[in-house]
């Protein structure tokens, strides 16, 4: 009896196709090699973000900006003149404001807030000690008289009386510190300049502009 005879057929991938070792090396190596182009790639990109980040942070948070001071509504109690004379009288409520733009606090020292007539000093109120925070607006609230007693002789005043109309100035000069991110503090003045125009006849202010 004959005997039967088995011969073995290699197995044949479905695409009838047969991947050699070395085909296998080079595709890993390929998938090793996109992976780090990927890798890098995503690494640039936060890079990038991040010196977007500290580009707009230095620009914003840590610009330190000089607060600026103002003046607020003007309230007049008394307001007396006599273009004969000349002379003139007036009593008033205003609000002296520290507007302070930064990202951290500015605090600033005692100072004053002085009113003029043709550059003569004619009154004055003390600014004390303290603090506008972050972003915020530090507001004081000062009681205002002001007088001709200090003031020399003047043909002008009379006619200014005599016109309706009173100007005078106001300056404001503090010093002191913005304070950012608790380490870095930067000196800093807030500075004031306003013009004031007294109505006589209502006895009201006329215009208030500031700078």
């Amino acid at each position: 009896m004959a005997e039967k005879t088995h011969q073995a057929y290699p197995i044949a991938h479905a695409n009838g196709y047969t991947r050699s070792d070395g085909e296998s090396l080079v595709s890993e190596d390929e998938l090793k090699r996109k992976k780090r182009i990927k890798l890098f790639t995503y690494i640039g990109i936060f890079v990038v973000f991040q010196i977007i980040v500290m580009t707009v942070f230095g620009l914003t948070v840590m610009k330190v900006k000089t607060p600026k001071a103002r003046l607020g509504e003007i309230n007049v109690q008394t307001l007396n003149s006599v273009p004969a004379t000349p002379s003139f009288d007036a009593m008033f409520t205003t609000q002296i404001r520290i507007k302070n733009t930064n990202w951290g606090p500015y605090k600033f020292d005692a100072g004053s807030a002085t009113f003029l007539y043709q550059g003569v000093s004619i009154g004055q109120v003390v600014i004390p000690k303290s603090k506008a925070g972050m972003r915020s607006t530090k507001k004081m609230n000062v009681e205002v008289s002001v007088n001709t007693n200090a003031l020399p002789s003047s043909s002008t005043l009379g006619s200014e009386l005599n016109s309706g109309v009173l100007t005078l100035t106001s300056k404001v000069q503090l010093k002191g510190k913005v304070e950012l991110m608790l380490i870095m503090k930067k000196n800093k003045n807030a500075a004031m300049d306003c013009t004031i125009a007294f109505d006589l006849s209502s006895k009201t202010v006329k215009t208030l502009q500031c700078k």
